[in-house]
Formats: C-alpha cells, structure tokens, sequence
C-alpha cells in the first residue's frame, strides 16, 4: 500500500502514538470483557512472489499461493475483489481453499461503485459484486467499502444514500480518506453517529503520512484495522506494541471481533512483522492464533 508513504528519513520525527480512546466508544462497547473474542490477522494478497522461500516453498506455482496462505494466515483482506467482480463459481474456488478452517475472506468493495462516478446509480452493480462474494459463504467476513481519496464530505448525501442501500445482514466497514473527514469535530461526529446508526463499522488506517487516518472510533464493537508499516523499521515494532495494548483494552472493554491487516510498502516484510505481533498479541490476550512459518533452509557445505 502505497497510502501515506513517507521517505524513510522522516519516520523518526512522526509521532506514531496511537490517539487517545474516543469517548464516543462508550456507546459502542459494553465496559464487560469479551470472554470469547474472534481475532483475525492477515495480509492483503496471497499472490506474492516474494513469500516464495519464505513461507511459501521455493517452487509454488502461483495457482497454489492461496492453498499455503491459508496455513499461516487466518483471514485475508481481498484487495482482488476491488478490480473485479468475481463470479460465485470463482469465489467458491477460493472457499474450498479454506476447507474446514475458522479463516475469513474480507472483500474490498469493487471500484466500480466507489471509485467511478457518483454512488446513486450503482445498485446493479452493487448486486453483481455481492451476488459473488456470497459464493465464500461460511468464509465470508466483512466487506469493507473504501470511497477515493477525493471523496470528501461534500458528497456526504451520496455516501449516506449509498450505505444506507446495503443489505443488513452481511457486516460492512467503511473507509474514508479525505481530510476533512477527520479535520472538523462536527462532520466526523456526524458521520461516525450515522454509521452507528446504521451499524455499519468504520475503517481505521494507520499509515505514516496520514495519522488522522487512526482515529480510533468504534461504531460497532469490531475493528478492522489496515497497518501499513516501513519494511521492519524499528518504528514498525512499537507501533504493534502499541496496537495490542490497544486491542487488549478492547476486548476487556467488550470487543467481540478484531480484524487486522498488515501492510507494508515491501510487502516481503510482512510475514516477520505478523510473527512478531502473533507472539506477543497471543502472550498478552491469551489468544492461541495461528503465526506464519518461514520454510526450513538448508545449509550447503
């Protein structure tokens, strides 16, 4: 992910804390610990190269990416679905990947309706992206809409509209990145109240460039957070320190579900990153969740 990029020479004069805990989170969480809360941690893709080695054995062909990703990862956050809409017969291919395992597809909505034109005319659309990712069936988690970068709160009534057209049975989260959606306490309040109103969960992006990104408000009591971090930059570890203080303040407080995506602007970093955060998510949660495993190298003599 290239959003909110900066050169590596900056990284050490941001501040990364995460910002304080909204009290807007009180009407969303229950105060009582979750006793059984779901935490889902992955990636964005499975189709990369650069894992060949690493996790995935030296001579995987890409056909067989997914089969292996599902060993190290127990969600993934579908990118693919944002530049195409897949048929249910191809989204059930990948499902039958996931076999019998707790692990969620989490679609991106297709550009298409976000990114195209305005939102009022998109219903047919809509219903082909959703008729497909049905097919993941047990697998599917939730979709996330994310509108462009240029999606600003002028065009909040097509935004409300559209959001407000989805179905309610399947869980949404959405992601805006314009500035002024975060720069002016009336219109954020506005639009995170409408979301809860709605029940409809709000993206949080943490991304060096653009801190208002990491808000840090909940409308319903599940998270799904994109990180994208710095290529293992010592800056990259406390921040993940940081985000699982975080999430275990949540689940005492009532989180039931935690949706975490690494990212990395050299996606070959991301599986030591998962490791790190896995160890340390597990021994402070008292999780058990699943860690990438890098293949066994042999040594040549």
């Amino acid at each position: 992910m290239e959003f909110g990029r900066v050169a590596e020479a900056e990284l050490d004069n941001i501040n990364f804390s995460l910002p304080q805990e909204p009290l807007f989170n009180k009407q969303v969480l229950s105060g009582k610990k979750c006793e059984n809360p779901k935490v889902y941690l992955g990636c964005a893709k499975w189709g990369r190269t650069e894992w060949l080695g690493k996790i995935y054995p030296p001579k995987t062909k890409e056909k067989d990416f997914l089969q292996h990703y599902v060993q190290h990862y127990n969600s993934i956050e579908l990118n693919a679905t944002h530049y195409k809409v897949y048929s249910p017969e191809g989204i059930a291919k990948w499902a039958d990947k996931a076999g019998e395992k707790d692990f969620m597809f989490c679609p991106k909505m297709y550009q298409g309706v976000t990114h195209r034109g305005a939102l009022n005319n998109k219903q047919f659309i809509s219903d082909e992206f959703l008729k497909g990712i049905l097919a993941f069936e047990k697998h599917l988690g939730p979709v996330f809409v994310q509108v462009s970068d240029s999606f600003s709160p002028n065009r909040k009534d097509d935004l409300f509209a559209y959001l407000k057209s989805l179905p309610t049975d399947l869980q949404f989260f959405l992601e805006v990145r314009h500035p002024d959606w975060f720069g002016k306490d009336a219109i954020r309040d506005e639009l995170f109240s409408f979301l809860k109103e709605i029940k409809m969960g709000t993206v949080i992006t943490d991304t060096s460039g653009r801190r208002d990104c990491a808000h840090m408000h909940l409308t319903v009591p599940k998270a799904f957070i994109r990180y994208v971090g710095n290529s293992l930059h010592p800056t990259d570890y406390k921040r993940v320190d940081e985000w699982i203080a975080k999430i275990k303040y949540w689940i005492e407080q009532g989180m039931e579900e935690v949706y975490f995506f690494m990212h990395m602007h050299d996606e070959a970093f991301s599986p030591e990153l998962t490791v790190y955060m896995v160890d340390k998510l597990n021994a402070s949660c008292g999780l058990n969740l699943q860690k990438p495993k890098f293949v066994e190298q042999k040594l040549l003599f």
